[in-house]
């Protein structure tokens, strides 16, 4: 399952049963995020979408289902019973991307987009770490294997150090006006999340609003 289907999927079940066409906000999609990168299998969420939508449509209430967020709670009761019942065994035959049959060819390809990506962007503030990045992700492609659990480690490894670049901004200016931009679009979530929830969904917000800003793209194999 790779990332574009991981998106489209939940979101088409979303629509579908929301019954009319309703796009999804920054915040759900950094919630879907989060549930991907955490590797909450998709069908463990598409069931808990189905299953808050025929719960709401037995005992319908005054308000009605707008946002995603409105599934997050069992989503994530069900993510903690699935894991309970794998202790001991293989994941369901859920794929992951070390386990999954990319081609050689298909991964050099993604990398030198990558490569090509980070060298054309004209972020300025980070410009040397993006060149730092782009050289590790030569080194990389020189040296492919087999092995696609360690080259996705590596890629993640390298788009963590790009996320640092972008966190620590020297153009602090503007990444206050982000974060502030940010959090006034989480202010009517915050009651109703955990803090550990919000903090990381903050932290995926502002990343994605900067990865937009610097065309930065995602490394690892669930985006190839």
């Amino acid at each position: 399952m790779n990332y574009f289907n991981y998106f489209t999927e939940i979101e088409e079940t979303f629509v579908r049963r929301r019954g009319r066409n309703l796009l999804l906000s920054p915040i759900d999609w950094a919630m879907i995020e989060g549930w991907q990168e955490r590797g909450i299998p998709l069908h463990i969420v598409l069931r808990a979408i189905e299953g808050v939508f025929d719960n709401f449509e037995k005992n319908p209430g005054p308000r009605t289902i707008k946002s995603l967020m409105f599934c997050r709670e069992e989503v994530e009761a069900q993510f903690a019973e699935w894991l309970t019942s794998q202790v001991g065994k293989h994941a369901d035959g859920e794929e992951t991307p070390a386990e999954s049959a990319f081609s050689r060819e298909a991964i050099e390809k993604h990398i030198q987009d990558s490569i090509d990506r980070l060298r054309s962007s004209r972020y300025e503030p980070i410009k040397e770490d993006l060149e730092r990045a782009a050289t590790r992700l030569e080194e990389l492609k020189a040296n492919l294997n087999e092995d696609h659990a360690t080259i996705d480690r590596s890629l993640m490894d390298i788009e963590g150090f790009l996320d640092h670049a972008l966190l620590s901004n020297p153009d602090k200016p503007h990444l206050k006006a982000l974060e502030k931009e940010v959090t006034a679009q989480l202010k009517a979530y915050k009651a109703g999340m955990e803090k550990e929830a919000y903090e990381q969904t903050f932290r995926l917000m502002l990343l994605k609003r900067l990865r937009d800003e610097a065309d930065i793209p995602r490394l690892g194999l669930f985006y190839l």
